[in-house]
């Protein structure tokens, strides 16, 4: 089984959250939370502000500890192509400055601001509704009931 720790950003202001739009190499588009792999030795704390500024040029504080979420990816569905665990750590963050821009040579093809009720309208990953419900919800043990996982959701 593979493992992956990475840390994600849910930045929502004035009933927007920011997405960024996500292009992998192996082809295909879909919307997500600015964030990404926890790097060996890194904080995941440190991991989601370097995460935000490499996806979209801003500056960002992180306000608050939301939740973590650990889903198990059965082998059928795993890009690895074997069973993969995927350990997410959310955070509250607050954007402090720069401009939205492109991720150079990377995945991110732009990142923007978004109407909290359009995102149901999106082909977006489901971290986004993990992210959205632990923020709307702030659930003191940090657990949100589960969100149908299969990839991304279609809408």
């Amino acid at each position: 089984m593979s493992l992956r720790l990475a840390a994600y950003a849910v930045c929502v202001e004035d009933g927007r959250v920011l997405l960024v739009r996500h292009v992998p190499p192996e082809g295909g588009t879909s919307w997500t939370l600015p964030g990404g792999r926890v790097e060996h030795a890194e904080d995941p704390f440190d991991a989601v502000i370097r995460e935000v500024a490499e996806e979209t040029g801003c500056g960002a504080v992180v306000e608050r500890l939301l939740g973590v979420d650990s889903r198990t990816i059965p082998a059928a569905a795993a890009r690895a192509g074997g069973e993969h665990q995927n350990v997410g750590i959310f955070y509250r963050v607050r954007i402090t400055g720069g401009r939205l821009r492109p991720e150079p040579n990377g995945e991110t093809a732009e990142s923007v601001w978004t109407p909290i009720p359009d995102v149901a309208c999106l082909r977006r990953s489901s971290l986004v509704d993990i992210g959205l419900a632990l923020a709307q919800t702030v659930p003191a043990t940090g657990h949100v009931a589960p969100v149908p996982v299969g990839g991304l959701i279609q809408h």
